[in-house]
């Protein structure tokens, strides 16, 4: 009867939670990759952007970066500057940005050596690095992506298009995801389905919605003018979670924020191990729920009922087949079993659900629904990680990024 219980419940998680991803997804808008079309007229009108990728400890990563970025557009010098920021790692990052600087022979591209960072004033993560950047840029419009991140062609002259059309301050998106080891399979399509449950597409839009405001890090594009207006990475030094203070600021302030659905504008591919899936995830998921213990465990309840307890189930159900079939021919006539066919019934159809999840999520996240059936693990961890999270922000201990020290804001 418990069992029962507990997958009744299961289903009934699962579907309103299908329900909800499903409307985020329905809701989020799209760019129009005609709008990146530029005519000669236009391009001499097209306003300068200013692409500024923070590079810590990116050796992996920021040649490919690099290169995405110059081909990804025709814009020439006048119109396009790229800003490399090494912020002091402790690898290659910074040889290897000025090698590529050398061979390329491209003057839009820029590797800059970042100065330390400031005795007198914490600063978080990649804000420093930012801000250097910000202040040597020149454009109208300050494109801010991660290293890990690949721009597809015509994505800054879409971005712009859209911005400009549409009024944006902000605009944002959610790149497409790029998972290659077993780890990246298990929570990054799920994580994702998260964010976009979370922060409707419909809700973030919304002016008067002031509460809810959402950017991803990895691509934020900015009028110049607003992220002066709202004090642009200074004025978020100390936060861990600064993509997200930005866009509440940015509605605070007034100002349109705009978040799309960007497959067709970039790729991501966060984390390469499970150590950084448990680094960068613990790092983030707490603080961006506003330092609410309810919603770590909330959320660590819904990834439980909608992933590990339907295969919890099911391992029960197997379990008490087996013991009970030496003992009758039929398991279903034993007392015991009353409740073990349509138990049966809800573990296929909860098992199922997952598949739905990850097919929905695809829509925005163009990431394939491989291992979908190992959902199970994949939730538990999740769930694992929204826990860790809460701990790992309120004791400091083991809070960390890439081998920093992180300091939570009094």
């Amino acid at each position: 009867m418990i069992l029962l219980t507990l997958l009744i419940f299961s289903l009934i998680v699962s579907r309103a939670y299908t329900k909800n991803l499903r409307r985020s997804v329905e809701n989020a808008p799209r760019t129009d990759r005609s709008l990146a079309k530029l005519s000669p007229e236009s391009a001499a009108q097209f306003p300068k952007v200013s692409v500024i990728v923070p590079a810590y400890n990116e050796a992996e990563n920021i040649r490919d970066c690099a290169i995405a970025i110059l081909e990804s557009t025709p814009l020439s010098v006048d119109n396009l500057e790229v800003l490399i920021v090494d912020d002091r790692s402790t690898d290659d990052t910074l040889a290897i940005g000025q090698t590529l600087q050398q061979h390329l022979n491209d003057p839009r591209l820029k590797i800059l050596a970042g100065q330390p960072r400031p005795t007198n004033q914490y600063w978080a993560g990649k804000n420093w690095a930012c801000a250097q950047a910000v202040q040597i840029a020149t454009g109208d419009f300050l494109l801010f992506i991660d290293a890990d991140v690949r721009l597809k062609p015509g994505a800054i002259e879409t971005a712009i298009a859209t911005a400009e059309t549409e009024k944006i301050d902000l605009f944002t998106c959610m790149p497409a995801l790029v998972c290659e080891c077993l780890a990246e399979w298990l929570v990054q399509p799920i994580m994702f389905n998260h964010l976009a449950v979370c922060y409707d597409f419909t809700a973030v839009n919304d002016p008067s919605k002031t509460d809810s405001a959402f950017a991803g890090g990895p691509f934020m594009l900015f009028r110049r003018s607003a992220y002066e207006k709202i004090g642009g990475h200074e004025a978020v030094a100390s936060e861990i979670v600064e993509d997200v203070e930005l866009a509440r600021r940015i509605k605070r302030a007034g100002l349109k924020l705009g978040l799309y659905s960007g497959s067709n504008l970039a790729s991501v591919r966060m984390y390469r191990s499970w150590s950084a899936l448990w680094e960068g995830w613990t790092k983030n998921l707490y603080l961006g729920a506003n330092r609410s213990w309810g919603l770590m465990v909330y959320m660590a309840a819904i990834m439980f009922f909608i992933y590990p307890m339907p295969w919890i189930g099911l391992f029960i159900i197997l379990k008490q087949i087996i013991s009970a079939f030496p003992l009758s021919s039929s398991v279903f006539s034993l007392p015991s079993s009353f409740f073990l066919l349509p138990s049966s019934f809800l573990v296929i159809i909860v098992t199922w659900q997952h598949y739905t999840l990850r097919r929905l999520g695809a829509e925005i996240s163009e990431c394939p629904t491989k291992y979908w059936w190992l959902g199970g693990l994949g939730g538990a961890l999740v769930a694992a990680m929204a826990i860790g999270s809460a701990i790992k922000t309120e004791t400091g201990w083991g809070w960390t990024w890439r081998g920093r020290t992180l300091q939570i804001k009094s």
